[in-house]
């Protein structure tokens, strides 16, 4: 098969759009044919070695853990899926190797649910990580409940713009952080818009009186510390990047494989109340040049590569 790997840790220039050999297929795992894997930044940064100190990896490592396609063959004790089934899916598994940046992809069928049927390949292959993180965020750690506010740090990111989604879906009022420029984008998204920065805290308010019910925290800082000024209780506040919020008695999410959270969100996009903006698609042998788009951290919406 044709994939994407690196022999060693670097930057863009380890890259290799290489042939390897297809994967094995285990008994609770199904084959499948990639149509699209989303780009995501744990990608360059596992490239860079970044998860060396907490992730085993062996080369050649094929990147990738966001995967949309089609599957060609299951293990002997998979039920859940027959071949021709169009899947998506967060593939991460114990061990960084065998990843979705390639024509084929051995999945647990943990890791998996059936496609949206209304989504492209390249918004279902966009979807599974940064969905799931926001869905875990939300309904997981915060568990959250219809009448309350939250608000999001970062609301127009990758991962916010499905945690505002989620939320308003599941009946919260939602106030956004984000640059001027991403105000109208989260306005259409059913958002409250505030620029983040000096004085924050003091523009919520001017939103809510009263504080926020619960806040997820998207992009470090000073994110914690302003959401602790406005949450009455630090339970409420869950993060995906500052593992100090466990010191306040909040959640610190690493994003976990889900077939029944990728189910829920297929749902949500099924039913319209769930849309994947998409930024910018690359053939798979571009795999650097998307992945150093996303290194740069400016883009409004999912950056994916199109496989087959």
């Amino acid at each position: 098969m044709k994939a994407i790997a690196i022999r060693r840790y670097g930057g863009p220039d380890v890259v290799e759009y290489t042939e390897l050999p297809d994967p094995k297929v285990g008994p609770d795992s199904v084959l499948v044919r990639v149509k699209a894997a989303g780009v995501n930044p744990v990608d360059w940064k596992i490239r860079e070695g970044y998860l060396d100190g907490s992730t085993d990896a062996h080369f050649p490592l094929v990147m990738g853990w966001d995967a949309a396609g089609v599957v060609q063959a299951v293990g002997g004790g998979v039920t859940e899926f027959a071949p021709g089934d169009e899947v998506y899916g967060y593939v991460r598994k114990d061990a960084v190797q065998h990843g979705t940046y390639a024509e084929l992809v051995s999945a647990p069928v943990r890791t998996l649910a059936r496609k949206p049927a209304s989504l492209s390949w390249a918004e279902a292959g966009g979807l599974p990580l940064a969905g799931l993180t926001a869905h875990q965020c939300l309904v997981r750690a915060l568990r959250v409940t219809a009448g309350q506010t939250v608000l999001v740090h970062a609301a127009a990111g990758g991962v916010g713009v499905f945690v505002v989604q989620i939320a308003r879906a599941l009946g919260l009022r939602v106030i956004g952080t984000a640059s001027e420029r991403n105000h109208e984008f989260l306005r259409s998204l059913g958002a409250e818009p505030v620029t983040y920065g000096a004085g924050l805290a003091d523009r919520v308010r001017g939103l809510a009186p009263d504080g926020v019910d619960v806040a997820v925290d998207l992009i470090g800082g000073d994110a914690v510390e302003v959401s602790a000024t406005l949450v009455p209780d630090g339970s409420r506040i869950a993060s995906v990047t500052d593992y100090g919020v466990k010191a306040l008695g909040g959640h610190y999410v690493w994003v976990r494989p889900d077939a029944d959270g990728l189910a829920d969100l297929a749902r949500l996009a099924d039913e319209g109340k769930l849309r994947v903006p998409i930024a910018s698609t690359f053939p798979l042998a571009q795999a650097a040049s998307a992945q150093a788009l996303n290194a740069e951290g400016r883009t409004r919406g999912k950056i994916v590569l199109l496989v087959d």
